[in-house]
Order: C-alpha cells, then structure tokens, then sequence
C-alpha cells in the first residue's frame, strides 16, 4: 500500500529558520468539485518563474514576511489556475479504491510551477541558513535506496538473481564504482550523495527546476561532493545525449502522475528512461503513491504499447519485454490495512532487456 500520506522529511533546522509557507486555506481546499482539471498555461507558469528568480539569484532581498507572503501567493495562483487540491495533502495519495492504478488525482505537485518555487526557497533557505530543504519519503529510505542500489550491480555483471540472498550478495568495488548513473528529478541530489558514499563516482543529477539544480550543486560543493554533475533537464523532452548503467528515481514518477495529464507523461517518461538506460542496465523507481504490483503492471502496459497490442491478442507470440522485474525492497516497514499487509514506500528494480 504504496499509497499513505506521507510528510517529507526534513533535516534539523538552524535556529532563527523560518518556517515553509502556508497555502491560504483558500486555495488548499480547492478542487474538490467534479469539474475537470485544466491546465496552468506557459505564461502562468513563467510568471511563477519569474517570481521567484530576484531571490535565487540575488539571495534575500525581502524581510522574511514578505517572502512568505509572496510564496504564498504564487503557490496559490498556480493551483487555483490549476483547480487543484492542495499540494501537502496530494502527493500520497491514498484514495485508490476506485481508480485505475495508472490514474492518481491531479495536484500542483504536477506542475513545473509549483517545483520552481519550492526550491527558489529552499535556495534561499540554503543561502541564509545553510538549510538543505526537504528529504522526500525521509531519509532512512534515501539510505535505503542508496545501499540497495549498491547491492543491484552484480545483476549488470551478468549475474541472475535467484532470490532476495543473491541481491544481498557482496559487490566488488572496482567493477561499479565507475557505472555512469543517472538521478531524475535529483532535487537536492542528496540522493546521489548517498551513493557517491557507497563508492559510486560518476554521478549525474537532473530536474527541470533551475532552483534544484542550483541548490543541489551548492550542496555538493559544500559537502564536498565536487564531482557530481548536474543539469537541468527535464526527462520527458531529455536533451542528454549519453547512457547509463543506473537511473534512480525518487519521488519523479509520483509528480509526474500528478499533472492532469499525468497517465500520457508517465508513458513519455517511460520511453523515456528506456532510452537513456544501457541494455542489462537497471532503473531504480521509489514511490509512495503505487505499489509494487503496480509498477510492475504500468512497465507491462508499457511493453505492450511499444510493441504493439495485436500481438498478445492473436497470440503469435509474447509481447517483447522493454523491461524485467528484479526485485523490490523488502525491508520497509509494514502495516496491515483491510487485511492487506504492505508498506507506505515502495522500491522497485527492473532491468533493461
């Protein structure tokens, strides 16, 4: 049950840091009527930018107050343009009963706009607190992410997992520490810092939010994490040029499945990281809004709809597989819900064929 709210983790705040702000309860409680969502235009979306770019890059230029006012106030034009619920409560979303696997409620989180701002204050944070911003689904699971992906590599080596003990199996350093990996959405980067602490030296970080990308360098610099790499790009019009032996995504998935057209930008995402991604290469997927079983069925669609439908139903042959299933984190913690035992993060590794 991939699917329980959760609250984004953060670091222990400096003294004197002021706190995120708040959307007027307005706004956060918008779209619960049964219209359609629409779509924020480009210009809304520029505007939201653009109200954030005096402080990334001229640091703080207004009293605390007013910046918070002011962040309040672009997060809000951008859901209400939207009609979307509120950010907070929509990223793990847990009224799935009725709805296709594939479909999850629209939400600001779907919308470049909404990132733009976000992490133009988590910068500014950063420039006068040294805040690193938020660690989505916390940072036990970051760590959990990084030192299972880790465990992954004997499986590019040619290696076939017999069970959750061959993933668990010891990894010689010298042959993964220089598998080029790619972070989608990277955020922060925390997460490729993580890996960089497990041995892993050719990191490369994306997100199509310049904020991001310019706080996660700030980051790796001042943690001494020089040799990461990060761009900014966005992964469903990627513009990179070169493949890798890992893709990692946490949380990526989850905010593209909140953009009102969230089911054909998860298929663009899909095609997508299969072509950055070397063949007998892995792709590593952190959710908490699908489960594993769900991930794995939308990778199936996704293998018929490249290869067509036809095929399964005049059963001449399988339907080729883009992607194979490898295993999934076994150690989150669990509850038990309607009889039901799962837990509120799933991982999940599929390599590709």
């Amino acid at each position: 049950m991939a699917g329980i709210r959760l609250t984004p983790e953060e670091p222990e705040m400096p003294v004197g840091t002021p706190p995120r702000p708040q959307l007027p309860a307005s706004v956060a409680g918008a779209g619960g009527g049964s219209g359609g969502l629409e779509m924020a235009s480009d210009d809304e979306r520029s505007v939201a930018a653009d109200s954030w770019s005096v402080r990334s890059e001229y640091g703080s230029t207004l009293d605390d107050d007013q910046r918070y006012a002011d962040a309040a106030e672009v997060l809000a034009a951008a859901s209400a343009s939207a009609n979307f619920p509120s950010a907070a409560s929509d990223y793990c979303s847990s009224d799935k009963e009725d709805q296709d696997p594939g479909d999850v409620e629209g939400s600001m989180l779907g919308l470049q706009s909404y990132w733009d701002a976000s992490y133009s204050e988590d910068l500014a944070n950063f420039q006068e607190h040294g805040h690193a911003g938020e660690i989505w689904f916390g940072a036990d699971v970051m760590d959990t992410v990084a030192v299972w992906t880790k465990s992954l590599c004997n499986i590019i080596q040619g290696g076939i997992p017999s069970g959750p003990d061959s993933i668990k199996s010891e990894v010689d350093e010298q042959l993964f520490s220089n598998y080029p990996v790619l972070d989608v959405g990277t955020g922060n980067g925390l997460l490729l810092q993580a890996l960089a602490k497990q041995g892993f030296r050719d990191l490369t970080g994306t997100d199509y939010s310049e904020g991001a990308v310019e706080l996660a360098r700030n980051l790796a610099t001042r943690d001494g994490f020089d040799s990461i790499k990060f761009l900014v790009d966005d992964i469903l019009e990627t513009k990179l040029d070169r493949k890798f032996k890992i893709i990692t995504d946490k949380g990526t998935l989850d905010a593209i499945g909140l953009h009102p057209d969230g089911r054909a930008k998860r298929i663009m995402y899909w095609e997508s990281v299969s072509n950055l991604v070397e063949p007998g290469g892995i792709v590593v997927v952190t959710s908490c809004n699908h489960t594993k079983d769900e991930l794995l069925q939308e990778v199936e669609d996704f293998s018929k709809r490249k290869f067509g439908k036809e095929n399964m139903d005049e059963g001449a042959r399988p339907v080729s597989q883009i992607f194979r299933y490898i295993d999934h984190v076994r150690t989150y913690p669990t509850i038990m819900f309607g009889g039901v035992e799962g837990s509120q993060v799933s991982t999940v590794a599929f390599q590709r064929m």
